[in-house]
């Protein structure tokens, strides 16, 4: 049984530089409204820098992340998450959440992270069209959709499906 502050409370990855600004805003304020408590992780010295400029401060690295104190983890997509697909320590984390049955989301070329931390094994997924031949060559049943949701995993092409993606990761927590 979750406990209140857990089932409001959401994780939110943002690569160290270059995340996708419009999928981020846009994830957070649906998240926010919903009344959810959102917290960045990332491996960032400093601020996280979006392809715009804008600047967010992580509230925990890697290192401190602990599954059991969020509902849900969401990775969010952008030229800069290219540089995590063979991050182990994000494997670590995005294997933890599963495995304790929380949700998991990724949009733009974030999905691809999950391929690789094999979260999309046998399950249908979809990610920015440009990094599609990832998935498929890593075996992925790539779906050519907005959001693809299999289980509690969920996966969004980019910044246009941003709002159905936050939407649907919110339909799994209630």
């Amino acid at each position: 049984m979750q406990n209140f502050y857990t089932k409001n409370s959401i994780l939110i990855f943002l690569p160290a530089k270059d995340f996708n600004e419009e999928e981020y805003l846009i994830t957070l304020r649906v998240f926010q409204k919903a009344g959810k408590n959102t917290f960045i992780t990332s491996d960032a010295h400093n601020a996280c820098t979006g392809a715009n400029g804008l600047k967010v401060q992580a509230d925990t690295n890697f290192y401190n992340v602990n599954e059991n104190n969020f509902s849900a983890v969401v990775l969010i997509g952008g030229k800069g998450s290219k540089e995590y697909w063979d991050n182990e320590n994000l494997y670590r984390i995005v294997q933890k959440f599963k495995s304790a049955r929380k949700v998991v989301g990724a949009i733009c070329s974030a999905p691809i992270i999950l391929a690789r931390a094999g979260l999309l094994t046998a399950i249908p997924a979809t990610c920015w069209a440009e990094d599609k031949n990832e998935l498929i060559n890593a075996g992925i049943d790539y779906r050519d959709r907005n959001v693809v949701l299999e289980g509690n995993i969920v996966t969004a092409s980019g910044p246009k499906a941003a709002e159905q993606f936050a939407e649907t990761v919110l339909n799994l927590i209630k």
